[in-house]
Parts: structure tokens; C-alpha cells; sequence
């Protein structure tokens, strides 16, 4: 797979669980510890990612920032477009646009129909980088635009489009017509089938796009203590398992059985009854968890198959003390 420079990208994903505040002075920190670029996830329950990217801007130079992963549901995708370019605008020229079909729970939540995601996200994209280059789009597709346009123009000449996938549809459709991809798994065994998926897609690449950037979007949680790592890895763990596709269980050996109970337990909003059902088996196969040096052969293990990987949520039980060793452990993966 092609890759920008010979160094592997880090990313870290920041989870808008705190003030913006928060957010701004942990992106500083990571930008410190080396990484390159930082996603703030999406979820409607949480505080919004754009607001969170501006305030992440005053307080970084150079790491780039974006939505990681929104979805072209919630949000109409020219609104999405807009958005992202006045993150480019406000960090000067540092936006990356984090893009997927978005959680099918929390979508439901709403009352919002995920409906036919492969078109979605890909339609979602083609118009934002149509209107990034000051054009004027009408669409009509899985959604409709009538000469469209925007009243500003991104700073940077090309924000990269990053597509979070998981399915094989996706993760082929993201190495044809995409940047990047965030591979939303964190076993070298996803990795490898994942590698496979995006190599076919890569073969239908037209030959003038740009570089593409493999990326493993991995569940992580570091600490100072084994025990303590993996006690935080439960519930971003217990979501994983109870959103994963049945190939994705076989892989791993994941009972069946337990992953309808975890995930009837996360729909009937029984946090608790969910966590406790996740076993050390899943944690081994859905989350990068231990201390620096156990995280730090797990991401060696990982790069094998991967152009660079994004420390994802829950970080660990300690987010400073996370993002310290997530970046020791990323130098230590590449010596």
C-alpha cells in the first residue's frame, strides 16, 4: 500500500466526553507526544466535534484535525462540507474530513433510517470535494442538493477524506475512491483480511488519485497496571462486540450467544449488565490493552498490515497518562 512518507501516521482519537477546554489542552498534549493527526468523534449524545476541532485549533500548530467519524445522516452532507471547511479555515489548512455510515443504535435512537450506507458516504464525499473546489453541485441521489455551493474556500488546497469502514463493501469502496481509510479494528487478524478487502479496491484506483492511507482505527487502553488498562477497555469493548457483524465474531471465536446478550443489555440501556459480560478473550480481540510495553508489541504486531494507526477510545483509565504512553509505545513499535 502507498503511504505518504516512509514514517508510519499516528492519530489519536479524542472523545468529546469533556469541556471543550479539555479537549483543547489534550490535543496540545498529544501534538507534543508526536502524533500527527487528531479525530473527535461524533456522537449525538456528546459535545458537537466541530466546535471541539476550533477550540483544538488555538491550542495546535500542526496536527491535523477533523470529525472522526461523522455520518451523512444526522447532518445533511453539504452542511458536512461547510463544516469541515471552516475547521480547514479556522486551523489553517489542518482539516482531515473523518467520514462513515455511523452507528445503526444510536441512528435508531433517533429515528433515523441507515439507509443505504455504501452510496451514502461515498456520494457524501465526491459532493464535499466538489464544493471544496468552489463548484456548484445539484445531486440527486440518497440525497438531494439544488445548485449547492459554498461561501467560503478551504485554506488548503485538498482536504484528505478519510473513510471509517469495518464490511468489506467499505473497505474495497474507501481504497478505490477515498484518501484514507480507519479501519475500525485493532487484531492483526481484522487487519490482515482487512489489508485484503482494500487491495482490491486499490486495483480499480484511478491512476490520478493521490496516495492512499491505511489506517487501524484500534481501541486502546494504556496504563501503568495490566489490570487497570483492561478494566477500562469494558465498555468501549462491550459496544464493539455488540455491534459486530457475525464473520467478525466467528474470527475471533466470540459466542454468540453473549454478544446478543451484551448488546439486547447496551439497547435496553443496562450499562453495567453489558460490561459484565465482556471476557478477557474479547478484550484480547476488539482492544489494544496493558502497559506500554504489552501495548507497544501489539502495535508492532499491527503495522504489519497497516500504513499507521489511530489510538482509539477508551485511551485508558487515565487520558494524560494515556496519551504519554500511547506515545512511547508508538516510538517503541517503530525502533
Amino acid at each position: 500500500m502507498t503511504h505518504n512518507t516512509d514514517e508510519p501516521t499516528w492519530g489519536i482519537e479524542l472523545t468529546p466526553e469533556h469541556s471543550p477546554d479539555r479537549m483543547a489542552s489534550l490535543a496540545a498534549l498529544a501534538e507534543d507526544e508526536g502524533f500527527d493527526v487528531a479525530f473527535t468523534s461524533s456522537h449525538y449524545f456528546n459535545r458537537d466535534p466541530f466546535v471541539v476541532c476550533s477550540r483544538m485549533a488555538e491550542t495546535t500548530d500542526e496536527i491535523g484535525l477533523g470529525p472522526g467519524i461523522v455520518n451523512p445522516y444526522e447532518t445533511h452532507p453539504v452542511r458536512l462540507a461547510a463544516q469541515t471547511a471552516t475547521i480547514d479555515e479556522v486551523s489553517d489548512g489542518r482539516a482531515v474530513f473523518g467520514v462513515g455510515a455511523g452507528d445503526r443504535s444510536s441512528l435508531a435512537n433517533l429515528g433515523i433510517e441507515h439507509d443505504r450506507p455504501l452510496r451514502r458516504v461515498l456520494e457524501t464525499f465526491d459532493i464535499a470535494r466538489k464544493l471544496w473546489a468552489g463548484e456548484t453541485v445539484t445531486h440527486d441521489g440518497t440525497f438531494t442538493a439544488q445548485d449547492a455551493s459554498l461561501n467560503l474556500e478551504p485554506t488548503s488546497d485538498e482536504i484528505p477524506v478519510y473513510v471509517g469502514a469495518q464490511g468489506p463493501h467499505m473497505l474495497r469502496m474507501s481504497g478505490k475512491h477515498a484518501d484514507g481509510v480507519l479501519i475500525n479494528a485493532a487484531h492483526p487478524r481484522d487487519l490482515e483480511w482487512s489489508a485484503g478487502q482494500i487491495e482490491q479496491g486499490l486495483a480499480d484506483r484511478p491512476d490520478d488519485y493521490g496516495a492512499f492511507e491505511s489506517l487501524a482505527f484500534a481501541s486502546v487502553s494504556v496504563a501503568a497496571e495490566e489490570k487497570e488498562a483492561r478494566e477500562a477497555a469494558r465498555p468501549p469493548v462491550a459496544f464493539i462486540v455488540g455491534g459486530a457483524a457475525d464473520p467478525v465474531l466467528e474470527r475471533h471465536d466470540v459466542d454468540r450467544e453473549t454478544a446478543a446478550t451484551i448488546s439486547e443489555a447496551l439497547e435496553a440501556g443496562d450499562l453495567p449488565e453489558a460490561f459484565g459480560h465482556v471476557t478477557p478473550e474479547m478484550i484480547d480481540a476488539f482492544c489494544i490493552a496493558g502497559t506500554t510495553a504489552t501495548v507497544a508489541e501489539r502495535f508492532e504486531a499491527a503495522l504489519e498490515y497497516v500504513d499507521g494507526i489511530v489510538v482509539g477510545s477508551p485511551l485508558g483509565p487515565d487520558l494524560e497518562d494515556a496519551i504519554e504512553r500511547a506515545g512511547e509505545a508508538l516510538d517503541r513499535a517503530t525502533e
